[in-house]
């Protein structure tokens, strides 16, 4: 009989504040979609430095007789045999390094060919104008440092360059991103809250008469409070689901088929499904769990039982 009752005043509550929980459920759905979706963005960013920081590789380039007339770090000419026997050498005994390959002039002329051909300036190039250089693969991308400290300024060496700096520009570039959808889902949040308190406040208002008379006949707090606490929280997991369609939807439409991201940016590798699974019980939980917090406070301040 009690669980019927508050059943029933739910919709009851729901029903008479139509606008408001509307407003609520919207607010609630938006703010956790951001907030799965800051989530599975780091899940993405994670991903992305595991695959391609695995891939990176620090490149020595060597000096051409080009760079020896116009490079003040090759002024002392074109490197020589001798100097890049000593650098490979060097090379192979760092600890540090877990491959090392070499591209020649000829080879760095066919592969700016195969990227850049359409580019008014390959037209002009020759193979004695590209540089030598060691593609260097570390067992640890964090030790760019160990190859830049030992090469940078020896004879024969134009430039040490790392991938992973430019990697590192993007990564930080979408932490950035990340951090902006957070602090947009925070705000939502707070509006979210305000309004959840709001709805309450005007159901107990409206309802003051009914809570009156159960006062007088005995009725415990919480058996008062119930229906309120129950309003807000269901209220708050129909946004919570609406939240994670979005996400299922935006997997399915804009990673996988639709748009189908994932085949079209090969050289990304997207989260899967599993990664959005594991976040929709946490936005579930979140949705039921915030908003009842949130009554049950504004009740201990706005009802008084």
């Amino acid at each position: 009989m009690r669980a019927q009752f508050v059943l029933s005043e739910i919709g009851v509550g729901l029903r008479r504040n139509l606008t408001m929980t509307f407003a609520v459920i919207v607010s609630v759905g938006l703010s956790l979609a951001l907030f799965g979706g800051s989530l599975l963005m780091s899940d993405q960013v994670n991903q992305m430095k595991g695959y391609w920081y695995d891939k990176v590789n620090v490149s020595i380039f060597l000096c051409n007789k080009s760079d020896a007339e116009s490079d003040p770090n090759c002024a002392k000419g074109a490197v020589t045999t001798e100097q890049k026997n000593q650098i490979k050498a060097d090379l192979g005994k760092m600890p540090v390094v877990d491959k090392v390959a070499y591209e020649s002039q000829d080879q760095a002329y066919k592969h700016y060919k195969e990227q850049f051909g359409d580019s008014p300036l390959a037209s002009s190039l020759t193979p004695d104008q590209m540089q030598e250089s060691y593609r260097i693969k570390l067992k640890d991308p964090e030790k760019y440092q160990v190859i830049a400290s030992a090469f940078n300024g020896r004879a024969g060496v134009q430039s040490v360059q790392d991938q992973k700096g430019i990697l590192d520009n993007l990564f930080t570039l979408l932490g950035y991103l990340n951090w902006a959808a957070r602090g947009v889902m925070f705000v939502m949040l707070v509006v979210a809250l305000l309004l959840i308190v709001n709805t309450v406040r005007v159901s107990a208002f409206s309802r003051r008469r009914e809570t009156g008379i159960m006062r007088l006949v005995g009725a415990s707090g919480f058996y008062i409070q119930a229906p309120f606490i129950m309003e807000a929280a269901v209220a708050g997991l129909i946004g919570g689901t609406i939240a994670c369609s979005f996400l299922v939807l935006g997997q399915y439409f804009v990673i996988d088929n639709g748009v189908a991201l994932s085949q079209k940016l090969q050289l990304i590798n997207f989260v899967g499904w599993d990664a959005v699974l594991t976040k929709l019980p946490l936005i579930l939980a979140a949705s039921f769990l915030m908003p009842a917090l949130a009554a049950f406070f504004a009740l201990r301040k706005y009802l008084k039982v």
